[in-house]
């Protein structure tokens, strides 16, 4: 599995939000010498499929961002499916329960190929309380990563994704040993987009974040390596 930094510029995890291929190989090839992985998500696998992670993964380390949520027995089905494309990391809803998570594990395992690190959302970036009273979940984010978290390590989840504002409530309820990869990080006076809870990358380290996960700073500069390089740079050691 991808070890956990130790230097700054291998805490970045840039964000290849794009459907266009081109764009994509080229931010990877950019971006891939300043920072410790590329994540890719829905949008670029959506329109390219497992040929989007063989792309990028000659590049850097893929973070797999597709937030698996279903039955059990599908979301191994889809784990195992994956695997052969040798993400990185790749990650679950906690929202879908011990038994789901519990079985991705499993499915990992017995694949007899190097498994990725699995990491469970907790609650989206773009949820407020608010926004989580409206899905009927009371007592606002802290609480429900909390209890999210709990429920995902106890059930084989290597680490969790979360935002900035629960890095340090999830350190002190279960210490160190938890992967934590924190997206919603905005540089100071970046606009916050549609993240609702949010931080800056050196606050989201000193937290206690492994990785970080920054999109459009980065991919919408005009020089996205110059963006992360700078970032990289004023990352706690």
């Amino acid at each position: 599995m991808l070890a956990r930094p130790q230097q700054p510029a291998a805490r970045l995890i840039p964000a290849i939000d794009t459907a266009d291929p081109a764009r994509a190989a080229a931010l990877a090839a950019a971006l891939a010498p300043c920072c410790g992985a590329l994540k890719l998500g829905l949008e670029l696998f959506a329109a390219e499929g497992p040929a989007a992670v063989r792309a990028m993964a000659g590049a850097a380390p893929v973070f797999l961002d597709l937030k698996l949520h279903d039955i059990p027995n599908t979301v191994a089905g889809a784990v195992r499916s994956l695997l052969p494309l040798r993400p990185a990391m790749l990650t679950l809803h906690a929202a879908g329960g011990a038994a789901m998570l519990a079985a991705a594990r499993e499915a990992a395992e017995q694949a007899g190929v190097a498994r990725p690190i699995l990491l469970a959302v907790t609650v989206l970036t773009s949820l407020d309380a608010a926004a989580l009273a409206a899905t009927g979940v009371a007592g606002g984010p802290v609480q429900q990563v909390l209890r999210l978290a709990r429920l995902a390590l106890e059930a084989g989840a290597d680490g969790l994704v979360c935002s900035p504002r629960e890095v340090a409530p999830i350190r002190d309820a279960f210490g160190a040993a938890p992967l934590l990869v924190v997206p919603g990080v905005r540089p100071a006076g970046s606009e916050s987009g549609d993240q609702a809870r949010t931080a800056t990358p050196a606050e989201a380290v000193a937290a206690g974040a492994d990785w970080i996960v920054v999109g459009r700073p980065i991919t919408g500069a005009s020089d996205p390596a110059a963006a992360a390089r700078a970032i990289a740079a004023g990352l706690p050691a």
